[in-house]
C-alpha cells in the first residue's frame, strides 16, 4: 500500500505544475491537491463533491478539462476504464491493484508483491507495451461479509 503523502507546499505545487508544462491556478491547485489528499482512486464527481467547499462556483466541467490536463502532463493516471467510470490516482510508481466487484474500491499492490509477468506470445502487427497493471478482481472484506450475511 502506498504511505499517505504530506500535502505539498505552493512552492513544490508551483515547480510540479510548471515542470508538466501548466500554468499554475487557484483552481488546479485546489483539484490537485484534493485528489493527492483523497487517495482512494476518486472519480471526477467525487473530487467536484470535495471541492465545492472550497470553489463553491467550480462546475464539473472544470473539474474534468482539469483532470484531463493532469492526466496528459503524467500528473495523475487512469486506474482503469473497466469500473464505468474514470478513476484517478497520484501514485505514480509501477504498482498493481485489487479491485471489489461489488463496491469498486481500489487497493493498491505494489510491484514487488507479484512474481514478474511475462507475455510468451509475438505481439501481433509491432504492438509494443510500454507498461502494464495487473487486476485482481473480488470482494473486499466488508463485501464478503456482508455476502456471508446473505
Amino acid at each position: 500500500m502506498q504511505p499517505p503523502a504530506a500535502t505539498p507546499s505552493m512552492d513544490e505545487l508551483r515547480r510540479t505544475f510548471r515542470e508538466a508544462g501548466l500554468s499554475f491556478t487557484h483552481q488546479r491547485m485546489v483539484l490537485y491537491r484534493a485528489v493527492q489528499e483523497m487517495r482512494s482512486h476518486p472519480s471526477p464527481e467525487a473530487i467536484y463533491e470535495k471541492v465545492r467547499g472550497e470553489i463553491p462556483s467550480i462546475s464539473l466541467g472544470t473539474v474534468y478539462k482539469n483532470i484531463r490536463a493532469f492526466l496528459d502532463a503524467g500528473l495523475l493516471r487512469e486506474v482503469s476504464p473497466h469500473h464505468g467510470t474514470l478513476r484517478l490516482e497520484t501514485n505514480l510508481e509501477e504498482h498493481h491493484h485489487l479491485v471489489c466487484t461489488r463496491c469498486k474500491t481500489i487497493v493498491d499492490l505494489e510491484e514487488t508483491d507479484l512474481e514478474p509477468v511475462r507475455l510468451k506470445c509475438q505481439l501481433p502487427g509491432g504492438f509494443r507495451v510500454d507498461r502494464y497493471n495487473v487486476e485482481f478482481r473480488g470482494l473486499c472484506a466488508s463485501c464478503a461479509k456482508m455476502s456471508e450475511l446473505s
